[in-house]
């Protein structure tokens, strides 16, 4: 692949993880600010000392302009690493069409990088957690992600060596069933974190997560469908013969 068909794939990449992005920011405003709302009226119900800090940044500039330069900020970097690694996967992990490729990697990675590490430390709203192990709680977080990454790559690493021997479907069952072992291995050995009040309504946690869990399949599914379908346009591009055809068929 040359460079110029890179440097297209990854302004592709980027302006598809900027579209996602502005989805996700849709779900993320209607279903997640209602809980982090919620959570943060419970944390200031339940506040033991009555002195009133001063807001740095106010909510509703959090939930607004804020909400939405994160969101959109990390479509538009998530989208050009993804549009990088799709060079690196393109024909190297099977023979699939560019927008099937595009669709698996980003099912892929969703997995890998965020259902995994979600499944371990799943997302908490405000009030949930100690201040004094934030720093502990990001790096295990962290460590779930880059070692489901990993494992993630190793698995399709193991699958084509296997796939001569076993078999494309067989050789992907014994890596999909290796990364699942390793991966309760982590799960097991790795420290668990449970630092949700008695008292936290069980509800709102759920939402809350499931709202969390919601954002992230839109950015990365409207992701692996756009990028798809401008990957497939740039890559196999219709031939000009069949299109006048057309057009001379219609104006006839």
């Amino acid at each position: 692949m040359n460079s110029a068909t890179v440097r297209n794939l990854l302004v592709r990449g980027m302006l598809a993880g900027l579209a996602a992005g502005v989805l996700a920011l849709i779900v993320a405003y209607f279903l997640g600010e209602p809980s982090v709302d919620s959570a943060i009226g419970f944390e200031e119900a339940h506040a033991h000392g009555h002195e009133h800090e001063v807001e740095v940044v106010s909510r509703s500039l959090q939930s607004t302009a804020g909400l939405a330069t994160g969101v959109l900020v990390y479509g538009v970097a998530f989208g050009g690493i993804a549009a990088l690694a799709y060079c690196f996967a393109l024909g190297r992990v099977g023979r699939f069409t560019a927008r099937a490729t595009a669709l698996l990697l980003s099912g892929c990675a969703l997995l890998a990088v965020y259902v995994v590490p979600f499944l371990k430390y799943p997302a908490n709203p405000p009030s949930v957690g100690e201040p004094d192990t934030i720093g502990k709680r990001t790096t295990l977080y962290f460590l779930m992600m880059v070692l489901s990454v990993l494992l993630a790559i190793a698995a399709t690493l193991v699958g084509k060596q296997l796939a001569p021997r076993l078999g494309t479907w067989y050789a992907s069952v014994a890596a999909a069933a290796g990364f699942l072992v390793v991966i309760g291995l982590a799960y097991a050995f790795l420290p668990t974190v449970n630092e949700v009040p008695k008292d936290f309504p069980a509800a709102l946690l759920w939402r809350f997560r499931l709202s969390a869990l919601a954002t992230q399949i839109t950015l990365w599914g409207a992701f692996g469908l756009l990028f798809g379908e401008a990957a497939e346009r740039l890559l196999n591009p219709r031939p000009a013969t069949a299109a006048a055809g057309r057009a001379v068929a219609a104006s006839s």
